[in-house]
């Protein structure tokens, strides 16, 4: 039985479905949210000691603000989950795991090499949460040695590498899921996915993706390489470049995200989450759009020493079915009266108060859904539509399902696969088909060109095919090679 410090299963209920329909969400889909939470919590308290799932951790850091911090977080609240190593190269990270790890109760190993990780029988799954450039030719490694694996979003740094992992999982029958929250443990998204897909809003026109400005830097000057930071090792397959530190400018830790050598900027930071919603209302997951252009984008740093990805941007996709959606840093279109699910209108909390909103503004992180009868704005903090009724009255038993569960935990989702053999909620067809349509968009930047997209081929077509089919794939530094899964 479910139980909460001194509350019941049903006093728990109450509390949080009260507390999810406080956030906006229908009470019909709050109950359903609970209903799924409460199965997750249940499953896990009867889960046995011999049932032990040995887990490696590739890319550890010593504060709370790594992103593999909260995943190692997430995994530690499943029972069965038991850590036994963890790779970083920077001695300086490795060496705070392992003590946290030991600290935890963990009898964990450190590695600099993540080879040496999956060549180990003591694992079973890993968890990858490395700069992007590194994704494909860790997780593809791990698929080799018979490992599960969960790799943070982005799930890949090109189109060729997103292409060869969907088949490396189909080869090896292992379990993927791509890190992209959104779609489990952020409710108000897959409310919005199921109502739209419903039809409640008509066909889709029009969809913003507000993913917001990269940062700019300026030249940042060349530095010693710290203490510990294996460089040559950081930038593996990306071209041998200089170390570069100034303040908290650099082309190593977290701001790799704003160099296209090893990421696509907010293109794929932000991208892989709206722009995987915009997929999932569109019902395009595994496929994409027709054709892609750049309408607007402020010309980056040219020089090789600084922050290289569009600061502003607005990039344009076009879908066979006509919709169109448009990836950009912020400047949408403004929209009045959008109501929650109970009509009450909307607030956002500003300095720790509730503040009331005249609508939606055009600077709002987010995702906008424009339907020939209605509108839909969902993001991190709300859901909202043109018509309460939209997201109040429960689906039909004929409506689409997005998928088979409801898991409120995208960790635990992962790992309810590896036991099940079944797909995660992001499996690679989900991870790579979002990525690659973030990839489109960094090309389009990046070139210029207005391109046709066959997305059964994945090849550019048309007249500016052969430059944009170059840009499908990076050379890789060697002796790193891109290779599937034998």
């Amino acid at each position: 039985m479910l139980e909460r410090g001194n509350l019941s299963r049903r006093g728990f209920m109450r509390r949080s479905v009260s507390a999810m329909a406080a956030a906006g969400l229908p009470l019909w889909y709050a109950k359903e949210a609970f209903g799924e939470s409460a199965r997750v919590a249940e499953a896990n308290v009867g889960v046995a000691a011999n049932d032990k799932l040995n887990v490696a951790v590739i890319g550890v850091g010593p504060n709370s603000a790594r992103r593999s911090n909260a995943l190692i977080g997430e995994a530690k609240r499943f029972k069965h989950v038991n850590f036994t190593a963890v790779c970083d190269v920077d001695a300086r990270h490795l060496k705070a795991s392992v003590a946290q790890m030991n600290k935890d109760g963990f009898d964990v190993k450190g590695y600099k090499d993540y080879r040496e990780v999956m060549a180990s029988k003591d694992v079973d799954a890993v968890i990858i949460a490395i700069p992007d450039h590194w994704h494909a030719l860790v997780a593809l490694e791990a698929l080799k040695q018979g490992k599960d694996v969960y790799c943070e979003k982005p799930l890949t740094l090109t189109v060729e590498e997103a292409l060869v992992l969907k088949k490396a999982v189909k080869d090896s029958k292992r379990v993927l899921q791509t890190g992209s929250q959104q779609r489990s443990e952020m409710t108000q998204f897959r409310l919005a996915a199921d109502v739209i897909r419903a039809g409640r809003i008509g066909k889709i026109k029009n969809i913003e993706c507000r993913i917001g400005e990269n940062p700019v830097s300026g030249p940042i000057k060349e530095a010693q390489v710290p203490d510990g930071l294996d460089w040559d090792m950081w930038l593996g397959p990306a071209p041998k470049v200089a170390y570069r530190q100034d303040g908290g400018k650099t082309n190593c830790h977290y701001e790799f995200r704003w160099w296209y050598e090893y990421s696509g900027g907010k293109m794929t930071d932000w991208g892989a989450h709206h722009i995987d919603i915009a997929q999932w209302c569109l019902g395009m997951d595994n496929a994409g759009p027709a054709g892609v252009e750049t309408l607007e984008a402020e010309k980056p740093l040219s020089t090789g020493d600084g922050y290289n990805c569009h600061k502003t941007f607005k990039v344009q996709y076009t879908y066979a079915n006509g919709a169109k959606v448009v990836a950009m840093d912020g400047r949408g279109t403004a929209v009045k009266e959008l109501f929650r699910a109970d009509g009450k209108p909307l607030t956002k909390k500003v300095k720790g108060k509730e503040e009331q909103l005249d609508g939606i503004s055009g600077s709002e992180n987010g995702v906008m859904v424009f339907g020939e009868t209605g509108t839909v704005f969902v993001n991190r903090g709300m859901v909202v539509a043109s018509d309460p009724k939209i997201l109040s009255e429960p689906l039909g038993a004929d409506d689409p399902k997005l998928y088979g569960t409801r898991p409120p935990n995208h960790m635990g989702n992962f790992l309810d696969c590896v036991k099940s053999r079944e797909t995660p909620i992001c499996g690679v067809d989900v991870g790579a088909g979002s990525v690659i349509v973030c990839h489109l968009g960094t090309i389009a930047l990046r070139s210029g060109l207005k391109l046709t997209w066959d997305a059964k081929a994945n090849r550019f077509t048309g007249e500016s095919a052969e430059a944009g089919n170059k840009m499908l794939r990076r050379e890789m530094r060697g002796p790193w090679k891109l290779e599937g899964v034998a």
